[in-house]
This record gives C-alpha cells, sequence and structure tokens, in this order.
C-alpha cells in the first residue's frame, strides 16, 4: 500500500498489467493475470506485524461492522503444534473485547481462541481467512499451497454448485490504509464476488462476497477492508486496552441460554407464520432475553422466508411503539438473509409483563424498501422479573439533569487527554459531595486519590457519555464499579 510501503512495507508492485481475458458480468470459468508469483494466506506473517480490519460476517450480528485489531505478539506451542500468538481487541459497537487467539502457521486462521472471543474467531475464520481453503503454505499440497497468479483457476467451490475461484484482474485500490496494487481472485454465483489480495501479504486487503441464494437478493456474506498496518511492533499496543465491564456483568445477569420457551403464531395479517424461541424462562431486569427467530411461510411450516426486513418492538398495552431494537442500534430496521434470527435483546423495561411485538416491515433487498405484502406482527408477553440490584444501582444513579453540563466536558477533554486523571477525579468528587453520585455503603471514601489504576475502559466509557452514545447511569456504574472495587479511592 503505497502509504504504508513508504514506510514499513517492502512489497511487489505490480507492473506487467492484466492478462488477454475478457471478464463480463456473466460466469467467468478461466481466469489468470500476466503477473509473475504465487500467493497464500499467512505469505509473509511475522513476529510484530499489527493490522486493523473493519469486518461484517453473515452470522455475525446478522453482517453488523466490528473492527478487529490484531497483534502477532510471537510463537505459543500448542501440543506438538506452533502456533502464531496473536493478541486481539474487537470492537463491537460500544462493546470491547480483548483476548489472545493462535493462528496456524500453515494457515493463520484461528486454532486456539479465548472463550469471550469465539464468536469472532468463527467469523474471523470464516471471512478473513477463507482463502486457506484454497491457498496454504504447504509447498508440498498441489492442490491447497501457493497458488499462481496467471493460472486460470485455484479451485471449485462446492458450496455454490462447482463455481471456479480464478485471478480475475490486476487492481489498484485504496483503503483506509492507504493505496496498493492488488490481484483481484473471486468467483460468480448470480453476484461477483470479490477478494482483494497483495503479494507477500499475509490476509487479503478487502472483500465484498454474497450469500449462494436460490431465490431473491442474495445478502452479503461477508465484508471487509483493511485500516491500518504496522510492522515491527515490540510493544504491546494493547497494554492500556481493557475489556469493557459490561452492565450484565454488574447486574449479574445470565451468559449462558438454557430451557427456551418455545412457540409461534401467525402475524396479524395472516401471511407469515412466526416460530420463536427465548431464554431464559424467567428473564430479569436489566439482562439479556436470547431470542431464536424462524419467519416461515403459512403455508408450509418447514419453508423459510428469505430476505426479511424486521424489527423488534416493545408495545403499551394498545399496541403503541415504545421501543424500537433496530433504532436503538441505530438502524431503520433488522435484515435477515435466511429466515432465521439469533440475537440478545437487552431488556430496558421494568419489571412485570412486557410486550414484544415482532414486527415485519416486508421482504425484498436489503438496500431496498421492503415489499411490505407479507408485513405484519405478532406479539409475544413476557413476565420479566424484578433484580434487586436493579434498584440499588438506580438508587445510586441519577438523572441527566442533576449532572452540571462542565463534568460532561471534562469527561471529554479527559478522554481526549486535555486534562489529567485529578481533574476528572475532582469532578467525580464534586459529584459525590453534591450527592449527585452516591458511594456504596461498602466503600470506604477516604484515602488519597488512586487515579494511576483506573482501567482505561473508564476513559472510553466517558468518551461515549460525553458523545452521548451511552447514558448517564451507565457511565455512573463504571465509576461505581471503580470505588466498589477499590480501583478509585476518594
Amino acid at each position: 500500500m503505497k502509504s504504508i510501503l513508504a514506510v514499513s512495507l517492502s512489497v511487489f508492485i505490480f507492473t506487467i498489467g492484466f492478462s488477454n481475458i475478457a471478464f463480463g458480468q456473466g460466469v467467468q470459468t478461466a481466469g489468470g493475470v500476466d503477473v509473475d508469483g504465487t500467493w497464500y494466506l499467512g505469505e509473509g506473517l511475522k513476529v510484530g506485524d499489527y493490522f486493523e480490519y473493519s469486518l461484517c460476517e453473515i452470522d455475525l450480528n446478522d453482517c453488523a461492522p466490528i473492527k478487529l485489531k490484531m497483534w502477532i505478539k510471537g510463537e505459543i506451542q500448542n501440543e506438538s503444534e506452533s502456533l502464531w500468538d496473536a493478541k486481539v481487541v474487537v470492537i463491537d459497537g460500544n462493546k470491547i473485547i480483548k483476548g489472545s487467539m493462535g493462528l496456524g502457521k500453515t494457515a493463520p486462521e484461528p486454532v486456539l481462541f479465548d472463550d469471550e472471543l469465539f464468536d469472532y474467531a468463527i467469523g474471523f475464520k470464516s471471512s478473513l481467512s477463507w482463502l486457506s481453503a484454497f491457498a496454504t503454505a504447504n509447498q508440498g499440497d498441489r492442490i491447497h499451497g501457493p497458488q499462481k497468479f496467471s493460472d486460470a483457476a485455484w479451485g471449485k467451490i462446492g458450496a455454490i454448485g462447482g463455481a471456479q475461484l480464478i485471478p480475475k484482474r490486476v487492481e489498484t485500490i485504496t483503503t483506509p490504509a492507504g493505496t496498493a496494487d492488488t490481484v483481484v481472485v473471486g468467483w460468480y454465483s448470480g453476484n461477483n464476488n470479490e477478494i482483494w489480495i497483495l503479494d507477500d501479504f499475509p490476509f487479503p486487503v478487502k472483500a465484498l462476497t454474497y450469500a449462494w441464494v436460490t431465490t431473491g437478493v442474495a445478502p452479503i456474506m461477508y465484508e471487509y477492508s483493511l485500516l491500518d498496518y504496522k510492522e515491527n511492533i515490540v510493544d504491546d499496543p494493547f497494554l492500556d486496552t481493557e475489556s469493557t465491564i459490561l452492565k450484565e456483568q454488574l447486574l449479574d445477569c445470565p451468559t449462558e441460554f438454557h430451557n427456551y420457551v418455545s412457540g409461534r403464531a401467525s402475524t396479524n395479517t395472516n401471511t407469515m407464520l412466526i416460530q420463536y424461541n427465548y431464554s431464559p424462562e424467567f428473564p430479569i431486569e436489566g439482562c439479556n432475553i436470547d431470542w431464536k427467530i424462524n419467519f416461515m411461510s403459512k403455508y408450509n411450516e418447514v419453508e423459510f422466508i428469505d430476505q426479511v426486513h424486521y424489527d423488534i418492538w416493545v408495545v403499551d398495552d394498545e399496541g403503541n411503539r415504545l421501543r424500537s431494537y433496530a433504532k436503538d442500534i441505530g438502524r431503520a430496521d433488522l435484515f435477515n438473509g435466511f429466515g432465521q434470527v439469533h440475537l440478545l435483546l437487552p431488556i430496558e423495561e421494568n419489571a412485570g409483563i412486557v410486550h414484544y411485538a415482532i414486527f415485519i416491515h416486508g421482504t425484498g433487498s436489503e438496500n431496498k424498501i421492503p415489499d411490505a405484502t407479507l408485513g405484519g406482527f405478532t406479539i409475544i408477553d413476557i413476565e420479566i422479573g424484578e433484580n434487586p440490584l436493579i434498584d440499588r444501582l438506580n438508587d445510586e444513579a441519577t438523572s441527566s439533569s442533576e449532572i452540571p453540563p462542565w463534568i460532561k466536558q471534562n469527561a471529554s477533554w479527559w478522554a481526549d487527554g486535555t486534562i489529567d486523571d485529578d481533574s476528572f477525579i475532582q469532578g467525580i468528587q464534586f459529584l459525590i459531595k453534591e450527592g449527585i453520585m452516591k458511594i456504596p455503603p461498602t466503600t470506604d471514601s477516604g484515602g488519597d486519590d488512586n487515579s494511576k489504576n483506573i482501567p482505561p475502559w473508564i476513559k472510553q466509557n466517558a468518551s461515549w457519555w460525553a458523545d452521548g452514545q451511552i447514558d448517564d447511569s451507565n457511565f455512573i456504574l463504571g465509576i461505581q464499579f471503580l470505588i466498589e472495587n477499590g480501583i478509585m479511592k476518594l
């Protein structure tokens, strides 16, 4: 990448040009570009490499994008196998997840990973390292070893009816990491699926692929783009990064779900059958409900309806919308390409009977106005139990009107380094002194400030709070966590 190449990356720049093969919009069965050399996943990977990607994968939040940061610290041993020791940070919405992965040497795909990285490791394997199915470092493997740019095809993709994965063209592209002369490999499955690779660079630079469907418009299977790359990073770039303390942990919420409650119901328009399962059986305030929802044909209970635009609402007794989950996460609606949904819905309502409406806007392409022919809704009543921790934390929290504006300004300045920890703590001391933030009874409020031990995630929370991305109570919960655990002494 030119901006990368100038400072840290010595790679082969393609200067030979295109082959004589024409690339149309139809099915292409033979490819190859007029470029010498080979490529495989992991080519050139070494200790000290640092990557940042923006990535989405269809089974990971229905392709809502995450940011993946990865640093190759060194090597680790897994029985007789040597793996790359990759330190990883994932930013998923307002969550920060920090952990480790062990990546294979023949192909750098996740072999070992921390439990909290499970979903992201699976998404990594299905997207960023997907080409390991065709091109690995195994020089002795004539089928799955390093692949030539000039070859007509790199193999068949059985999942989409034997389409050929082929080198298609040379293309200069620009990503946030810089500009690069790449080779595009891809296949045709009703859509052009393309992956941009760079000689002697271990992972693809960019990708846009689509799911294989027999009818309707195919949803994106995975999409990613390189945001940053550095070499020879010796010091841990994530040393000051800590995983976000989730509200669920503070409220002692379940994180594993069993004993699902199941049901089925037609929409009010009788145009679709909705099968649903939720867990836990007795949800509690402030925690999550794990939903599994299937959109089915009313004529055939085993036929899924795909390309569904939907939402989950909370409605009042008269059916008026009180809350939209799609709007909560900044989207106009939710979209699912296959008719099968699995998501965690935060409970923001008080204990009692809550009316959840599974609302169908319609069907059709993800980026177009849906056809409302199959639109409608069904309402599911769930009794939410009381969480005693909610009352205690709410008593100690406050409404936004009680917090002076200068406190939020201080938080913003502290988050970007304009003011130091002591100045920030003075603002927190003001909140406590004025009774806006109440110290938990078990906390000793005496002693000297201990600001040097404040975890970095608190600073991230402060930035989100100042920008309005999290509310006052969530920000205060983080501060109270520090006080309760003796990290901050006031």
